[in-house]
């Protein structure tokens, strides 16, 4: 019988399996406990850098499993199906945003320094280009660097990193040249124990509460040179590029949380006997159910598209932006629509479902909001 998704081989299966009995001893019993203190056990997190889940994509040199793109999506299916979006949000930074970032623009001698140690799970990464007051305008940033000596002085603060709290290092963006605009941002690797590094406060979020997310502040931090990532003023292009991956993940963790929170809405429903049958069987309902399912597997085969482009190494920045968007909706759509059908049930905090629907609200801001996705998606259409 012909594979659904031919994509997969067998090696990739043998990583699911893998993936899915870590998921089962070392996530899905604590996730309960992980919410209630809003920290992860960093245990599980060095247990995957042993496992190799950490640099499946990065060359065997670093440690790595040198595979291709369509292993980071068997990982972060599998990983969804844990129950702990916070998690999995956590591992994807370190592994889709600060590991890429260090192994595409990175010196010989940081990967030996950050990459190496990332992949075995000896090292937290993260990523900080979001202020107070420059989100989607990153060229707005008031975060600077400037060059003293041997160094960079970086001064200003950052909000909304996720790792930020617990991170090793941090991938830090900073205007170099105050007037550059996009043309003047440069990124810097910054380990955390950097004299004037601070983190300021653990932020309280709505959801995912198993990953921190952390404002910082840098006051006269000494970086030396050759921390610099990448190129002199060349940091939002290296930011941009790096998006791919980031919203990828997005949408990976968006259509599985979806399937999830639909399949414990199904579960309910077939149980759940109102006027002499189960909620199921009534019309109303079945449609509901219907339609969802189509739009997670909509969500789900452009997503696919858009990774087969990017796994290929084809320009599919439009493909992408249009998969973070559309499934990062439907999941939300989806974790609301399971939240109506089970009723009060679904609105008790004993119930999984209302912390999906909490979890998956946040899809449509990260990565870029699905507004700034829009946009960019018209642009590229040549409106």
């Amino acid at each position: 019988m012909e594979k659904k998704y031919p994509m997969f081989t067998e090696e990739h299966e043998l990583l699911r399996q893998a993936v899915s009995e870590f998921v089962e001893k070392e996530v899905t019993p604590y996730v309960e406990e992980w919410e209630e203190k809003e920290e992860y056990d960093a245990a599980a997190f060095r247990k995957m850098g042993e496992l190799g889940f950490l640099g499946l994509r990065v060359p065997e040199e670093y440690g790595g499993g040198g595979t291709d793109y369509w292993s980071v999506v068997v990982l972060f299916e599998e990983m969804i199906k844990g129950g702990s979006s916070g998690f999995l949000t956590a591992i994807g930074v370190h592994t889709e945003v600060a590991i890429p970032a260090i192994m595409h623009y990175g010196t010989e001698e940081q990967k030996q320094k950050y990459l190496v140690s990332a992949v075995k799970g000896e090292s937290l990464g993260a990523l900080a280009v979001t202020e107070p007051e420059a989100g989607s305008d990153v060229a707005s940033m008031l975060t600077s660097a400037v060059e003293d000596g041997d160094s960079y002085i970086i001064n200003g603060n950052k909000i909304f990193i996720s790792n930020g709290a617990r991170a090793d290092w941090v991938i830090v963006a900073a205007k170099t040249d105050k007037e550059g605009g996009y043309n003047g941002i440069t990124e810097f690797i910054v380990d955390t124990d950097t004299p004037g590094f601070e983190v300021s406060r653990k932020l309280e979020k709505v959801g995912l509460h198993s990953c921190d997310t952390a404002e910082l502040f840098f006051t006269d931090m000494r970086v030396p040179k050759e921390n610099m990532l990448g190129g002199y003023n060349k940091g939002f292009f290296q930011i941009m590029e790096n998006f791919q991956p980031e919203r990828l993940l997005v949408a990976i963790g968006s259509y599985g949380g979806a399937e999830i929170a639909l399949q414990a809405a199904i579960g309910y429903a077939k149980e759940r006997v109102q006027f002499g049958k189960p909620i199921s069987r009534h019309q109303h309902n079945a449609f509901k159910i219907a339609e969802l399912a189509t739009k997670i597997e909509a969500s789900k085969e452009l997503t696919f598209r858009a990774a087969d482009m990017y796994n290929r190494g084809v320009e599919c920045m439009k493909e992408v932006m249009m998969a973070k968007y559309y499934a990062s909706d439907i999941a939300n759509e989806v974790t609301y629509e399971a939240m109506q059908l089970m009723g009060g049930y679904g609105y008790m905090m004993e119930y999984p479902i209302q912390r999906a629907w909490r979890d998956m609200r946040v899809m449509t801001i990260v990565a870029g909001t699905n507004e700034i996705m829009k946009l960019i998606i018209s642009r590229n259409l040549g409106l």
